[in-house]
């Protein structure tokens, strides 16, 4: 995958937390740091705005939808 660089301003006490977590090699670099943040975040923020989607379904239309055409077919499946 192809990468870009960006320049971005940090007040200096995050600077000085990320340089600790990199010290300790927690972190292999900043920019590494930095990357997975971001991914973390942007991660984090998709899976909410899924769930905010989802909660605007109507539960008993999709429930009836996932069942719709099941009723006719349940008695022909084998018995387990």
């Amino acid at each position: 995958m192809s990468r870009s660089k960006v320049a971005v301003s940090l007040e200096e006490t995050t600077l000085d937390r990320l340089d600790r977590l990199v010290e300790r090699s927690v972190f292999p670099s900043r920019s590494q740091a930095i990357q997975i943040a971001i991914e973390e975040k942007l991660d984090r923020i998709e899976r909410s705005r899924l769930a905010r989607e989802c909660a605007k379904l109507d539960r008993d239309f999709e429930k009836s939808l996932a069942e719709e055409g099941m009723s006719e077919d349940l008695s022909a499946w084998p018995a387990y």
